[in-house]
């Protein structure tokens, strides 16, 4: 399989995309790996190999450039050449680390939704106690949303947690306020009722105070509520760990402690960190969209590709195209 890569998005672009890429090549001998940006800066960090080579161009959409203009009119840039390979067919699916919404629009205008899909979504995996995940849809694509976009989201989720995560039947819990069927607002008592009638091994509803206790393996919500929760967990566990390390840094005593218990407070840093679970997918597009985190290394890029491969490896999007279709809203 071909995969379209975004050597200069993200803030550690290229040499951490590159890093991530020698990696993934090294892992898994059955992918090839178009890299879209400035030749020169590439190569100086690029392992030689038959399954990977440059498209250059030193036109980059940046981080603060407004999305849809610069996707319209950065006709060259590294982004928009990687998503009009796929799009042209000449690479599977696509990644990168560069900005979101521009990667969004890209994927919308370029890629192009998947017919019956109103809304695509953005769906991280949400790093939880026991170091399994949670799938957690939408977080950022969509502001606004109805019961209807939820309720593919929900399938979306569904299908990607069972072809690419491996979970049997998985549980869909929608977030809300309080556990009781009739708690929320109209969004989600109107939604708990259409995935409580769907083909889908739906639980109820969750609150955010369990998320990282994995009370389901998918949770479907709207973009401007999922996106506050992700950025509410992202910066809870920073601080936390920051705290924890100043209490360490005390006094000759917390030191002696801490050198005693680093190897347990690693393996907990790393049980919250998401770069051991790979990218977001941006759901309902007509191929594999994945963003990796804006601050990814080597590391995040090599699982950001492991999860796309496996994302062409299952056909998710084939799977979810034929599962939308009695679902389809008028």
């Amino acid at each position: 399989m071909k995969l379209a890569i975004d050597a200069m998005g993200g803030d550690f672009a290229p040499k951490e995309i590159v890093l991530g890429i020698n990696r993934a090549v090294k892992a898994y001998e059955d992918i090839e790996c178009i890299l879209y940006g400035d030749q020169k800066q590439i190569e100086q960090y690029l392992q030689p190999s038959g399954r990977v080579r440059i498209v250059h161009t030193d036109e980059v959409i940046a981080g603060t450039d407004e999305p849809v203009r610069a996707v319209r009119r950065k006709k060259n840039a590294s982004m928009v050449l990687m998503a009009q390979a796929v799009k042209n067919g000449e690479a599977d699916a696509c990644l990168s680390a560069g900005n979101t919404g521009a990667l969004m629009a890209a994927g919308l205008f370029i890629v192009g939704r998947i017919e019956g899909i109103e809304r695509p979504a953005l769906a991280p995996v949400i790093p939880t106690m026991d170091g399994q995940g949670i799938v957690m849809l939408d977080l950022g694509a969509n502001a606004d949303a109805k019961p209807e976009h939820l309720l593919q989201f929900a399938i979306m989720g569904s299908i990607y947690a069972e072809k690419v995560r491996g979970i049997e039947s998985p549980r869909i819990g929608l977030l809300n306020i309080g556990t009781e069927e009739k708690k929320g607002n109209d969004l989600t008592k109107k939604t708990f009722q259409m995935l409580k009638e769907a083909d889908l091994n739906f639980i109820g509803n969750v609150e955010s105070r369990a998320l990282l206790q994995r009370p389901a393996d998918v949770v479907v919500t709207d973009g401007f509520t999922g996106n506050m929760v992700l950025k509410t967990i992202e910066g809870t566990a920073g601080s936390l760990f920051s705290m924890i390390k100043k209490v360490f840094l005390t006094n000759m005593k917390t030191k002696i402690a801490a050198a005693m218990v680093k190897p347990e407070l690693s393996g907990l840093k790393n049980m919250m960190d998401y770069s051991e679970y790979g990218g977001s997918g941006l759901m309902g597009l007509n191929a594999p969209v994945i963003k990796a985190h804006g601050s990814s290394n080597a590391n995040a890029i090599f699982n950001a590709v492991r999860q796309t491969r496996e994302m062409v490896q299952h056909d998710v999007i084939g799977k979810i195209k034929t599962a939308i279709q009695p679902h389809e809203t008028k």
